[in-house]
């Protein structure tokens, strides 16, 4: 052993002749060492690398699972207060669709700090993997011992009422909010993911996503056939509504105004601004100057267009998304816009005359604020379609028409900017 101690420590290129042989013992055990060195390492580095999933976290789908049952990935991209959630539901009671309203709720809620650009990134990370119906990342915002109930809004997705999440409702049946709450809370998430892989088309409804660029890696993704709704609303409008639910909205206009004073007396009219750039900046990406991957896959659709020909608007968008109307949507989809009450739930969607909801600002929302409104969203007005009023009496005539008919704009975003505070 001195021997073989003393050669090792001489130089290599010293040695006379040929190295002598180790000993069988000795150089078994080296083997072995590097082996399990080699595994550790390799363990490491696939744990590092996120290539392992913890035995508590259900398996994602392969990426091929999308493309061989040729699923359809749609998102409902909008703003708060837009009518959102009645789009929501015109989706969500289709008999062929796995719908969640909001999934970005849980990153918005758990990261507060960076602010909401910052958040786009992982509320994009976040949809991929529930347009792939691995709900796994999910769990990273909801509690250690979650429910379904964890998830924002849960109820509100009639998948989530029926088979295989829950027996409450027929897949071909609407299903009822309130009696899904009450029976159809379970435990975990892996009934989730069941019934999300086995509709055809999977629906997420998002209104914290700013812009187009951080959907690009999705829309080049080819596991995932990505098709874009973006709804918009007449700026006065959301304005007004806003005002309604404002204590509902303080901690989202927080991080939109990246964390500035949500309470302070313009703060509506700055969310106004952010929100009135954010729709010109998605729709002249999507329109004026689209990347190829974009094409075909983009759809614009305006509140006030919806609510004055609901069934003709839907079938379009059914048919964007590769789905057809069904006579019991159609019923349900008349019902929905055609009711007496002017006022519904925050948040949810109820029989209610939507024509006349949709024109409430300009007997409710102060002349005063209708000005400022139409000051710091100029353009996007001018973009989509809505005419300006230029006095009180002009508001409160409900027989002028505000709603212009859409037609191509050469408007680009980035000629804008030089011209002050109201291109925005």
């Amino acid at each position: 052993m001195n021997q073989v101690n003393n050669m090792e420590s001489q130089p290599l290129l010293q040695m006379p002749g040929r190295l002598p042989s180790m000993p069988p013992v000795l150089r078994w055990s080296g083997v072995v060492t590097v082996v399990t060195l080699q595994a550790i390492i390799t363990v490491l580095l696939i744990r590092w690398n996120g290539w392992l999933t913890p035995s508590t976290i259900v398996p994602p789908v392969p990426p091929s699972v999308s493309l061989t049952q040729g699923k359809v990935h749609v998102l409902l991209l909008s703003s708060w207060r837009s009518g959102s959630s009645f789009l929501g539901q015109v989706f969500s009671q289709h008999p062929n669709v796995f719908y969640l309203m909001e999934p970005a709720w849980h990153v918005w809620a758990t990261m507060r700090q960076p602010g909401a650009i910052a958040l786009q990134t992982p509320v994009r990370d976040l949809l991929r993997n529930v347009f792939h119906c691995d709900m796994s990342s999910l769990e990273a915002y909801t509690p250690q011992k979650r429910n379904v109930s964890n998830l924002f809004m849960w109820s509100h997705s009639r998948a989530l009422c029926s088979p295989p999440a829950c027996p409450l409702t027929p897949r071909n049946a609407l299903s009822n909010e309130r009696e899904c709450s009450k029976r159809c809370d379970r435990n975990g998430l892996r009934g989730v993911q069941e019934a999300c892989r086995s509709y055809s088309h999977v629906v997420l409804k998002e209104v914290r996503l700013l812009s187009l660029e951080p959907l690009y890696p999705l829309l080049r993704d080819p596991t995932i056939d990505l098709h874009i709704i973006h709804l918009v609303r007449d700026p006065r409008a959301v304005a007004q509504s806003r005002n309604q639910a404002a204590l509902w909205l303080q901690r989202d206009d927080t991080l939109l105004l990246e964390m500035g004073n949500p309470r302070s007396p313009d703060a509506l009219f700055r969310v106004m601004q952010e929100i009135c750039r954010s729709h010109v900046q998605i729709h002249e990406t999507a329109v004026l100057r689209p990347p190829s991957f974009l094409h075909g896959r983009y759809r614009l659709v305006r509140y006030e267009d919806m609510v004055r020909n609901p069934v003709g608007e839907v079938e379009g968008l059914y048919k964007f998304a590769g789905l057809n109307m069904t006579p019991q949507m159609k019923n349900w989809i008349h019902e929905v816009t055609h009711g007496k009450s002017n006022k519904g739930p925050t948040f949810k969607v109820s029989s209610r005359d939507a024509v006349t909801v949709s024109e409430a600002w300009r007997t409710k929302l102060p002349h005063s604020k209708v000005r400022h409104v139409q000051d710091v969203c100029t353009t996007a007005m001018s973009l989509l379609g809505y005419l300006p009023v230029a006095n009180e009496q002009e508001q409160k005539k409900h027989n002028l028409d505000l709603l212009l008919p859409l037609k191509p704009n050469r408007f680009t975003w980035s000629s804008s900017k030089n011209k002050g505070k109201t291109a925005h």
